[in-house]
Formats: C-alpha cells, sequence, structure tokens
C-alpha cells in the first residue's frame, strides 16, 4: 500500500477488481480549508480505457507489482504486431493501436521491455526515439543556418521532413509522438591499426 502523494508514472495500481497503469500525475495544492489532491491519469491494463481520477494526498492505495521481460518485434500485419519472447520463445500478441505511432518504426529483431500482470501480456515499453535508415532523398546541402528542410523517404516507406545535410543511406533518430525528425545518428568508425 502507498498513499497518493507517492504515485508516479510508470506505476500499476489495483482499484476494485481492476488494475490500471499511472500515465501522469500531477498534485494541487489546495485553497484555504480544502486539502490538495493529487489529480491522476489511469489507463487499464486489460481494457485500455484511460480514466481521470483525483485522489486525497494520504489516500492509500493498492500497488502491484509488473513483471518486465525482455521481447523480440517479429512482425505486424496492419491490426496486430507479433513479439517473441526471448526466454521461453512463445509469441505474445498485441493490438497495433497500442503501439501507435512505434508500430510503423519497428523492424523485425528490435528487442523492446514488456510488462506482465500475472504472467499476461499488458504493456510494451516504448522508447522516446527510434531509428530508421533513409532509402531516398534529394543531395545534401549546406545552408547558411542549416535550417532548412527537405523531404526524405525511410526504407520503411515513411515520408519525413529532414535537414538539408542528412543523405540517402543515412540513420536518423525518430521521436515516436511526433513521427518527426530528431538528429542524424552518428556511426562509430573504427579505427584500423
Amino acid at each position: 500500500m502507498i498513499t497518493a502523494s507517492e504515485l508516479k508514472s510508470g506505476m500499476a495500481l489495483r482499484i476494485g477488481h481492476e488494475v490500471y497503469k499511472v500515465i501522469e500525475v500531477e498534485a494541487r495544492a489546495g485553497a484555504a480549508k480544502m486539502g490538495g489532491t493529487v489529480h491522476t491519469r489511469l489507463a487499464n491494463l486489460h481494457g485500455g480505457r484511460v480514466w481521470e481520477q483525483s485522489f486525497r494526498p494520504l489516500e492509500r492505495l493498492e500497488n502491484v507489482e509488473l513483471e518486465k521481460r525482455a521481447l523480440e518485434f517479429l512482425y505486424s500485419d496492419g491490426s496486430r504486431c507479433v513479439f517473441q519472447r526471448l526466454d521461453n520463445f512463445e509469441q505474445v500478441e498485441f493490438p497495433c493501436e497500442v503501439l501507435g505511432l512505434a508500430e510503423k518504426y519497428l523492424q523485425a529483431g528490435t528487442e523492446l521491455p514488456a510488462e506482465f500482470f500475472e504472467g499476461e501480456p499488458v504493456s510494451v515499453v516504448l522508447p522516446g526515439t527510434l531509428e530508421a535508415r533513409v532509402k531516398s532523398t534529394a543531395p545534401p546541402a549546406r545552408s547558411p543556418q542549416d535550417s532548412g528542410r527537405k523531404e526524405a523517404t525511410l526504407e520503411n516507406g515513411l515520408t519525413i521532413q529532414v535537414p538539408l545535410f542528412v543523405a540517402a543511406g543515412e540513420a536518423v533518430s525518430i521521436d515516436l509522438k511526433t513521427g518527426r525528425y530528431v538528429e542524424r545518428v552518428r556511426t562509430q568508425h573504427k579505427k584500423s591499426a
């Protein structure tokens, strides 16, 4: 048991017969004799429904532990994303909506942590960014401010805007919330002795 004031994003709570994952937490101060509140956005682990709920700061809540296991992304068929557990090679499926924009950027063989509750998979822990390789774009160019943009087609077929200096064949980092270019991924070249 924890108090509502101890809540953090990523925690899991059992409320009644349902289990929820904390998406956002915001402590709000009270005015005068009104006590403060802890405002939360919670996602139901079994249905995915988002619920906004406020708690009193000292209200006691039942926290539950989610088990983390590594999964390897295999493929997506447009409605479901199929992963393989690395510990027993069992296949695990998630609806593509659960992964959002990340589903378009995941490549076969990508390893991601997943959360399990009572042996059942409930979510995939996505990074903030993923890498993608530029398949085609206009030749690299320099501008005085390097602030210009050009269209680039990625190996997965998606089109994004990249800075003028990015060339075909280079890897770029993509923000999974917005689908926008973040930075060019620098590769380490080994020096031969």
